[in-house]
């Protein structure tokens, strides 16, 4: 594993054989009070096309650029449409007039991790109380889960967060 420091990206890849590897690319916002995971989808943009990250209470230097800015659920993902339109054009060959930041975003090209930040710390006491069930009742087990998960889902969807949407 190599890790390396850009800016406020941190960037962990692993390398398996010869040929393949999976970049973790994390950003912290703006005022440094969160480090948020992004998916790379098929490793087709590089980490610098994401910009700047700006979580609900970072302080915003500029007015939302939508021609560069993303916002979902009042965190803005700032990008570099320069690097977004050439990769996706140069591996793809999608139309750059195309690449926006929703497609950017929408497709998974450069998104969260999770279905939103700081999913998987938010969830992680529900998973275990349901997990604990495994040792009990493997069919009640299965039920909670997908019980959970579909509310869950609703959930997030009502709140409005967009990869939800998508799913």
């Amino acid at each position: 594993m190599v890790l390396f420091l850009l800016g406020t990206i941190i960037i962990k890849v692993r390398f398996w054989e010869k040929k393949s590897m999976c970049i973790d690319v994390r950003k912290t916002c703006e005022c440094g009070t969160h480090t948020i995971q992004f998916h790379l989808r098929d490793n087709i943009m590089v980490p610098q096309v994401i910009l700047r990250l700006f979580c609900p209470i970072c302080p915003g230097d500029s007015a939302f650029d939508k021609e560069t800015m993303l916002s979902d659920n009042n965190w803005t993902v700032e990008y570099d449409m320069d690097i977004a339109r050439g990769m996706l054009e140069k591996k793809l060959q999608i139309d750059p007039e195309d690449v926006v930041p929703e497609f950017v975003f929408d497709k998974g090209y450069a998104c969260w991790q999770e279905m939103y930040p700081g999913e998987q710390k938010d969830i992680k006491e529900d998973r275990e109380k349901i997990i604990k069930l495994l040792q009990q009742d493997r069919k009640e087990y299965l039920q909670a889960m997908q019980n959970w998960n579909i509310e869950r889902i609703e959930r997030l969807k009502a709140a409005g967060w967009r990869k939800v949407q998508q799913a």
